[in-house]
């Protein structure tokens, strides 16, 4: 009895790790990080998440880096006068205190320039965040769908 009890147990612990996928490093909170499947011949992917900063002083997302990409960015997407521009966002994404910064397609996002291999829906692709003060993490954005909108719905 004892047995099963702990087995069940342990396969609730496991199952909840996989599917929580948040991180967290000092006052740094990161929740489900998640990117789209590419399309073939691609070279560039963004990446979606929701940064919540828990201290009581501001930090910056001030780069990304992955082994799936040459080079990692943070951009953000603007309407002006009727387009949509894309920019990269000098000097990183600040994370007042006490508030959350969401990361979504048509937003703020960061991005996988010249990825060496496109992204398959269900992989997990490793990045490694860094930010000012709370130092370096790495985390796995779940690649969703082509197309996708938003994070996966067990991702919350």
């Amino acid at each position: 009895m004892r047995i099963a009890t702990l087995a069940a147990a342990l396969v609730i612990a496991v199952t909840s790790a996989a599917i929580a996928h948040d991180y967290r490093i000092g006052s740094i909170e990161i929740e489900a990080p998640w990117t789209r499947a590419m399309p073939p011949g691609a070279k560039v992917g963004g990446g979606f998440m929701v940064i919540t900063n828990t201290g009581n002083e501001a930090d910056r997302l001030i780069a990304l880096t992955s082994p799936r990409a040459a080079r990692g960015e943070i951009h953000e997407m603007t309407m002006q006068e009727g387009i949509m521009k894309m920019r990269e966002v000098a000097g990183g994404l600040e994370i007042a205190p006490g508030e959350s910064v969401e990361l979504k397609p048509g937003g703020y996002h960061v991005m996988f320039m010249d990825v060496t291999e496109g992204f398959r829906e269900g992989e997990r692709i490793p990045a490694t965040l860094m930010f000012e003060k709370a130092g370096e993490i790495t985390v796995e954005f779940v690649a969703t769908g082509v197309g996708a909108k938003q994070a996966p719905a067990h991702m919350h």
